[in-house]
């Protein structure tokens, strides 16, 4: 079960390389507070419905020697990696080191080092929350916390320290965060990367966009609902423009026709040559790849166009049953549009893809906004 800590870091250091060394509060003893989802998403210990559990973390788990040694020489990340992070992918993801841990009180603190120039550039501009993620197990029944709080759950064992990621926002808020004054910050737990709850109190959520926000915190909730406002205005402005485009492109269809016309007449008129050829190979080796991404099945009897058709029939059905061979290829081009098959965990949503110039496109277009 993967989990993530807050950060409460005190005023970084530059060395002489320029590198940021700075020291980490990052976790304590005591009660958090999850949704029973988290602690219990398959209902094996019946808590998947309820809205709070108590998990225990107590001394013995959060102190434990091998646990806070096994985050030394553990990488700094720039937000959460997708995957965990190990010797094959370190080289995509690190951007400093884990240099020492101990105890600070009833906080286990890290020493960290921050290596990379564009990852420190971004901590002085502002980007400075910080979560860490790590292996646990839990145990499940009637567990009492020294301040009387009956928890469903103890966690039991830290299995394996694993990164520390510099994020833009936190869920635990802005005091988790490098700054020049020392604060104080609880570190919470979650069974999922990046997926934290408040302690202390009971988690306050609105469903907003389909977002659950965190309205407890208000610094959090607020930046979460200007940032859902300036999306929403801004899909406004993509629609808008995409319907002005859908009309120029129905006064402009005759006009296009003609040169799709000429521009067939001209490719029957010319003599391929050799390099022509092997781009022509190039062109349905590419297509092949890309069709096989998005599962559709190949044979070696198809040639480019068959190949961009069953494509477009798999995904558009009906709609693109009378389409040309053009209409064909322009939505093709927008369903495969820098595709490639996408690493485990989350896949990046990546840039808007800008609406071409055909009717087949902004068909493709609508269908997967209306999906």
């Amino acid at each position: 079960m993967l989990f993530s800590d807050a950060l409460t870091l005190d005023a970084p250091r530059r060395t002489s390389d320029g590198y940021m060394a700075v020291r980490a509060k990052a976790a304590r003893t005591g009660v958090y507070q999850y949704t029973g989802r988290e602690v219990d998403p398959e209902n094996k210990h019946g808590l998947r419905d309820q809205a709070i559990v108590n998990v225990l973390r107590d001394e013995a788990t959060v102190f434990d020697e091998a646990a806070a040694r096994s985050f030394i020489g553990k990488p700094v990340t720039d937000n959460h990696p997708s995957v965990a992070v190990n010797a094959s992918n370190w080289r995509d993801h690190a951007r400093g080191t884990i240099m020492g841990a101990m105890r600070d009180g009833e906080y286990l603190a890290f020493d960290i080092l921050l290596t990379d120039a564009e990852t420190i550039a971004k901590v002085d501009g502002g980007k400075r929350e910080l979560s860490n993620g790590y292996g646990a197990s839990l145990e499940y029944g009637s567990f009492t916390a020294k301040d009387g709080t009956i928890c469903q759950a103890r966690q039991a064992q830290i299995t394996g320290g694993n990164h520390v990621a510099l994020v833009q926002f936190g869920r635990a808020g802005s005091e988790c965060a490098i700054k020049d004054g020392f604060a104080v910050c609880d570190a919470l737990p979650s069974n999922i990367l990046d997926s934290l709850t408040k302690t202390e109190k009971p988690v306050k959520t609105m469903l907003i966009d389909g977002l659950t926000v965190d309205v407890s915190n208000a610094d959090t909730a607020e930046a979460t609902i200007k940032t859902l406002i300036a999306a929403r205005d801004a899909a406004g402005a993509k629609v808008a423009g995409l319907e002005t485009q859908v009309a120029t492109l129905t006064t402009a269809g005759q006009t296009k026709d003609a040169k799709i016309v000429t521009l067939e007449q001209q490719v029957k008129d010319a003599k391929p040559t050799p390099a022509q050829l092997r781009e022509a190979g190039k062109a349905l080796m590419q297509a092949a790849d890309k069709a096989k991404a998005l599962g559709v099945a190949i044979t070696d009897t198809m040639d480019e166009a068959q190949i961009m058709r069953a494509t477009v029939d798999k995904h558009m059905g009906e709609k693109a049953k009378d389409w040309s061979d053009e209409s064909i290829a322009a939505s093709f081009a927008v369903l495969t549009n820098d595709d490639k098959p996408a690493a485990p965990g989350v896949r990046p949503l990546g840039s808007p893809k800008v609406a071409t110039t055909d009717a087949a496109t902004v068909a493709t277009i609508r269908a997967a906004r209306y999906a």
